[in-house]
């Protein structure tokens, strides 16, 4: 078996020469005088002289903006931190600014489960988003409305977000496999005044209808003035009889409106760009609130430098409009890339599709979650076996911790060449605070670096630095792409509490990491999860690698609940494959593994058999919502049904907590 830190690849020294990261550098010296002899140190210098970094970036890449700036940080301090003052600027100008360049090259190529693969080129999708504009200035949409999407993943609703960011409005989007409830909890916090939705999506074969759900959502929102309606399930689908309801297809057939007639609306520093919204798995989800000129410095750095995207670059990432990684995918195109995108169940009709759609449409960087790898790890795909993925130059796993397993995957079943990396952010940041260098060298299981501009560290309970231990996240500079505030946060007080108030004035991230002395970073799990055996923390992932690893185990979630007297129970649930029983035999083997691979603390205190395990919409394991439930939290303060992936998993939790015998652990003994 792969061993953490085990040595995969390294650059080639042409890749590494020709990367975006390697002619930033040499820009740097020829234009600053800096001359940087590695990663390790040109990072240093982005986190030291924290305003020469990003007045670089802003020179690098020659952001168009009305004025020049007048400072780049206002102060180092957070929250608080302005960027870019006096500057004005537009994220979706910047998007759309290849168009010229790039022409009838694809920008978008898109494939759903009730339509075939398409492409659309970077003029019609300019063409678009200019005609889209227009219309919604002609609604009396305006600089700060809010607009916001029910849509799937289709060139629509990427559409839809440039052209109301290219006015000036404020964008939020939600899924449509997101519940009724779960759509109203976020968009009646930010009081929207036009609605983009769809009639439905089609997923794993089957036909889900949201004309309903849509009814449902308007009603709770007085807000509204107009909705636009796509008819994606049914294409001949009339209009529905909701208020104000216009169709896409009338709004788009307008006569072209050309480039340079056209004007975005370009917004001080401080000006919303888009409204993301935490997982909501218990509590109001947080309305995280951008600004144009963070993100747009925050996602030129990332797409070029940790990605390495350019316009020769294809990049698909799986991910719904419900996520923040949609926003990184159409981030791309500041590169001048082109974009895959993909709505459907990516195990739909076999689990090897997305392969033959990289194949298809020549994807250079192939994007996903580290569950869905580890189902094609346990499938034994091997897709170099069956699809020509010669144009494939690196792969992008984020979402949750990735295991050396993951990693040895790709190099054994995809390509031997292959830039594997791991990245993790987070949706407060829409970027990543770890990630990927092309200069550096892959280990298995280890994120290769601290991204640029991001003043990371592992801190102790005490906010000490620790160096080959496992510690909170911090990050201890202001950076571009922090929130600019909550959405109806008064005062700042929700935004304070959730990242600042364990260390006054560094940003406290909730997961745990460790940092080695290479730089070389390692994500276990959320903090707020934590595992204490004895006194020490563990991180969920450790315990998930181990056990997921033994053939029987097909699923696991691990918590740990605290008893009275300073005691803890910790229960391990394990989802099997069929056909398999949790007896004693398969107990005491997850249980030596666990001991042989992490130590005896690592052993739970019992197993138990569960028929799935629950996940948020976004993908990661339900692990503080369990552990409410099984400490005594009523359902409706633990979690939201809507905001589950498998809402009927969580079922057998609560019978658990509220039937079983084998659990009077709840109280002492």
């Amino acid at each position: 078996m792969v061993k953490e830190g085990e040595l995969l690849w390294t650059p080639r020294p042409e890749f590494a020469a020709r990367s975006n990261l390697a002619q930033y550098m040499r820009w740097l010296y020829g234009n600053r005088g800096l001359d940087f002899k590695d990663y390790e140190s040109l990072w240093q210098w982005s986190v030291t002289d924290i305003e020469a970094f990003w007045a670089s970036i802003w020179d690098y890449f020659q952001v168009c903006s009305d004025q020049p700036y007048t400072r780049v940080l206002s102060q180092r301090v957070m929250p608080g931190a302005n960027w870019f003052e006096g500057s004005r600027v537009n994220y979706a100008e910047h998007l759309l600014r290849a168009e010229a360049e790039r022409g009838e090259a694809p920008v978008f190529h898109h494939l759903s489960e009730n339509r075939p693969l398409a492409r659309m080129s970077w003029n019609e999708l300019g063409r678009q988003v200019r005609i889209l504009a227009t219309q919604l200035r002609a609604l009396g949409i305006g600089p700060g409305d809010r607009v916001v999407s029910y849509m799937p993943n289709v060139p629509e609703t990427a559409i839809a977000m440039m052209a109301a960011v290219a006015i000036g409005a404020v964008w939020s989007s939600a899924a449509p496999e997101f519940g009724v409830k779960t759509v109203i909890e976020r968009f009646a916090q930010i009081q929207p005044k036009l609605l983009f939705a769809a009639d439905g999506y089609r997923f794993g074969g089957k036909d889900f209808a949201r004309e309903g759900e849509v009814r449902q959502i308007v009603e709770a929102l007085p807000s509204l003035e107009r909705v636009v309606w796509l008819p994606y399930l049914e294409p001949q689908g009339g209009l529905p009889a909701l208020p104000g309801v216009l169709s896409w297809g009338n709004l788009l057939d307008r006569q072209d409106v050309p480039g340079e007639s056209f004007r975005f609306e370009r917004v001080e520093h401080d000006h919303p760009l888009w409204i993301v919204f935490s997982s909501g798995t218990t509590g109001l989800p947080k309305a995280i609130v951008h600004s144009h000129v963070g993100a747009l410095a925050e996602h030129l750095k990332l797409t070029h430098f940790h990605f390495g995207l350019s316009a020769d670059s294809v990049m698909f990432f799986y991910s719904t409009t419900g996520w923040m990684m949609w926003n990184l995918l159409l981030a791309a195109l500041l590169t001048g890339a082109g974009v895959v995108l993909y709505d459907g169940n990516p195990a739909y009709p076999s689990l090897d599709l997305l392969w033959r759609l990289a194949a298809d449409t020549g994807v250079t960087s192939f994007g996903a979650s580290p569950t869905y790898v580890q189902m094609m790890e346990k499938a034994r795909l091997q897709p170099k076996e069956r699809f020509d993925l010669s144009r494939l130059e690196s792969v992008i796993v984020a979402g949750a911790p990735s295991t050396p397993e993951t990693f040895d995957w790709f190099y054994k079943a995809v390509k031997q060449d292959l830039w594997v990396t791991s990245q993790s952010g987070g949706t407060e940041a829409c970027s990543g605070f770890v990630g990927a260098a092309p200069l550096l060298p892959v280990h298995a299981g280890e994120i290769q670096t601290r991204m640029l501009g991001m003043d990371v560290h592992a801190w102790s309970e005490d906010g000490q630095e620790l160096i080959d231990q496992v510690g909170e996240l911090v990050v201890t500079s202001p950076f571009p792409s922090m929130p600019i505030h909550f959405w109806n946060d008064t005062g700042g007080k929700r935004y304070r509490e959730s990242y600042f108030e364990v260390y006054p004035g560094i940003w406290r991230h909730g997961d745990f990491i460790k940092i080695n002395a290479r730089g070389g970073c390692y994500i276990y799990g959320r903090s707020d999860s934590t595992l204490n055996r004895y006194g020490v923390r563990i991180g969920t992932a450790e315990i998930y690698r181990a056990v997921e690893q033994v053939e029987e185990v097909a699923d696991s979630l691990v918590v740990c609940c605290e008893l009275p007297g300073g005691q803890f129970f910790m229960p391990l649930f394990l989802k099997l494959k069929p056909g398999v029983e949790l007896d004693d035999g398969l107990r005491e083997r997850i249980a030596a593994r666990l001991r042989q691979d992490c130590s005896p603390r690592h052993v739970p205190d019992r197993m138990y058999a569960v028929d799935a395990v629950p996940y948020t919409l976004t993908g990661k394991k339900m692990e503080v919502p369990v552990r409410k439930i099984l400490m005594g939290w009523p359902l409706e303060k633990a979690a939201s049904r809507d905001a589950m992936m498998n809402p009927e998993t969580i079922d057998w939790f609560l019978r658990f907590a509220q039937e079983s015998t084998d659990y009077r652990w709840r109280t002492a003994e």
